[in-house]
């Protein structure tokens, strides 16, 4: 497991799924940067193919909370309808990104 997500293992289960939005913004922001690794970049996704990405990466089953998190954090990007989601490109590292919201 990554270094950044050893502060994410008691949020994880057995397959890697998070099992909780963590609280603190740090682990927030570490989980939300874990989901967005999952999401391939340049690919449109419409809401329901994000929501079933989502779903399949968390056992709480929360995409419009993750979907609204993702997209203010500037880690997905969507139509001003809402209707299409995806990620621009590779994102910075996880420290700039960290940083950024710290």
């Amino acid at each position: 497991m990554d270094t950044y997500l050893s502060a994410l293992e008691p949020f994880l289960d057995h397959s890697g799924r998070l099992t909780a939005l963590p609280a603190k913004n740090r682990k927030k922001l570490t989980a939300l940067w874990y989901l967005s690794q999952k999401i391939e970049a340049g690919r449109k996704y419409t809401e329901a193919e994000i929501n079933d990405l989502l779903d399949k990466n968390t056992t709480f089953h929360d995409p419009a909370t993750l979907r609204r998190e993702l997209y203010n954090k500037h880690l997905l990007d969507r139509t001003a309808d809402c209707r299409f989601y995806w990620k621009e490109q590779e994102n910075a590292s996880f420290e700039d990104f960290v940083t950024k919201y710290i």
